[in-house]
């Protein structure tokens, strides 16, 4: 049995995601945003008090990434992952990793923008610098998304895949806070990305939004 302890809106959406898109049973525990995360139980799944947290069949991963390398791995009919060998394995471990890169970026601006509640608390210099730093990734999407001799519809020439969920919802989540819409490829490779209805099941219901509102503009002092 598989079971994915998640909180909407953070990095265990991927996993979410790509579990839609797997078409595999497992069981979902939705898990608050809050001091539970350090009690003693979950950090038996989770040592650093972080999601995800993945059982299967007694084991427990916690990282993201890792999870979706090992998914891809036990259902390799799915097509999600491209195996040792294949002529798009260099590139979709390379993509598959750069969603962090991304993600990184979009956490730091969320805990200035949200978890630190006093305007004395941010700063503009760190807000406007990750905002950018966004930015750079969406330039390096667009221009992966729009080689010289072809468009891709997807980021392995070979087509959909892990790695296009795993950057699709690094994006989702950086949308907050930088907008992809001066990226044509970018913003049309993530229309067709996100029209998937494993994303579509993925997203949270209204009562379980972390963000408070679609975006959030560079603070400035």
């Amino acid at each position: 049995m598989i079971r994915l302890h998640h909180v909407p809106q953070s990095r265990s959406m991927r996993v979410l995601w790509l579990l839609y898109e797997l078409d595999v049973p497992f069981e979902l525990v939705l898990r608050p945003f809050d001091k539970s995360l350090r009690a003693p139980d979950y950090l038996s799944l989770s040592p650093a008090g972080r999601v995800p947290a993945l059982e299967i069949e007694g084991e427990r991963m916690f990282e993201s990434l890792a999870m979706m390398e090992y998914l891809c791995e036990r259902f390799p009919e799915a097509g999600l992952g491209r195996a040792p060998g294949s002529p798009d394995r260099m590139g979709w471990l390379s993509w598959l990793h750069f969603a962090e890169t991304i993600s990184q970026h979009a956490a730091a601006l969320t805990q200035q923008h949200l978890m630190l509640r006093e305007d004395a608390m941010r700063s503009p210099i760190i807000m406007q610098l990750e905002a950018k730093r966004l930015e750079k990734c969406y330039a390096a999407l667009e221009a992966r998304l729009s080689p010289p001799l072809e468009k891709r519809d997807h980021l392995l020439t070979s087509g959909f895949s892990a790695v296009d969920i795993a950057v699709g919802q690094a994006v989702y989540m950086a949308r907050h806070f930088a907008k992809i819409e001066g990226f044509a490829e970018l913003s049309a490779w993530y229309a067709r990305i996100t029209g998937r209805d494993g994303f579509a099941r993925s997203l949270p219901g209204p009562e379980e939004r972390l963000y408070g509102q679609d975006f959030y503009p560079a603070w400035e002092s």
